[in-house]
């Protein structure tokens, strides 16, 4: 007789696979796009559940990240324990089927709560990751991540646009802090798993113009970001958004700097989690400040 998994097992397995941990920070993300917004016509409960809409359509695209990479999540040693690859969640093509219609579920959801254009920037995140991302530029040129960054500021505008305030100056701004803090992050990140993405053939920058450029590339990135990060106080942002954003952009600023003198695994370690660290205290600054001023 076959043994089952323990559903506690089973759901911590799909937990990992959906990449629920980053489906939290679109989520975060699509939450910021409304606190930056001039105004909202959404209540709480409409709020909540476009944010659950936005993680699930997140975590299907994960998912499917990890289905469609296990064989080089298989050579590299921080991912071999996935469960596509250690095959604890079987890697039958029928997942691709589950993952569309929770996709489209998702997708229809957040349309009936919101609006067509917020479902259109949801799918427009899906489709970046799912598809341009993992399938057509991870594995062929180092542009992948830039482009790949489109999907954090797709998620901004699901928020935005759900709010009724698409091409408002906040939201646009955020949008674009995104694009820039995902390359720097990922880069930083490659730094100190430059010989593992090697070895799977993954062109990260690191692997292809080494670690000096690639450190170079972060700082400059990293400056950009934090400055235009700071500009959203001439866009509805107050005082305390102001203080989380420099707070977090000034050490994520630092440790890209020591970066360029020493690309050690350990500062390059240090810079990606500086780089967590600054995004988290920027969406929690968006947040904090529409909470206490709108």
């Amino acid at each position: 007789m076959p043994q089952h998994k323990p559903i506690t097992k089973y759901l911590a397995l799909i937990y990992n696979a959906g990449k629920v941990r980053l489906g939290f920070l679109i989520m975060a993300c699509a939450l910021a796009g409304i606190a930056v917004s001039p105004s909202t016509n959404l209540n709480g409960l409409e709020i909540f559940a476009l944010a659950v809409y936005v993680l699930v359509a997140s975590s299907a695209s994960g998912a499917f990240n990890q289905w469609y990479e296990r064989d080089i999540d298989a050579v590299m040693e921080r991912t071999k324990d996935r469960p596509f690859v250690t095959k604890e969640l079987s890697p039958t093509k029928l997942w691709n089927l589950w993952l569309i219609i929770i996709s489209l579920l998702a997708l229809y959801a957040t349309y009936k709560v919101s609006n067509l254009e917020a479902a259109i920037y949801l799918f427009a995140g899906i489709f970046t990751y799912g598809i341009v991302y993992t399938v057509w530029l991870k594995r062929r040129t180092w542009m992948n991540i830039v482009i790949g960054g489109l999907a954090g500021s797709f998620a901004v505008l699901v928020g935005s646009a759900a709010a009724g305030n698409t091409f408002a100056m906040g939201p646009l701004i955020l949008s674009v802090v995104l694009f820039l803090w995902t390359p720097p992050h990922f880069w930083a990140l490659a730094i100190g798993y430059k010989e593992e993405y090697a070895k799977a053939n993954i062109p990260m920058l690191p692997v292809v113009v080494g670690n000096k450029i690639t450190s170079q590339a972060i700082f400059w990135h990293t400056l950009v970001l934090v400055l235009l990060s700071l500009s959203l106080i001439l866009y509805k942002m107050s005082w305390i958004y102001f203080i989380f954003a420099l707070s977090g952009g000034s050490y994520f600023l630092y440790c890209s700097f020591l970066l360029l003198k020493d690309q050690s695994k350990a500062l390059a370690r240090k810079t990606f989690f500086a780089s967590i660290f600054h995004l988290g205290l920027l969406l929690l600054g968006t947040m904090f400040d529409a909470m206490i001023f709108d």
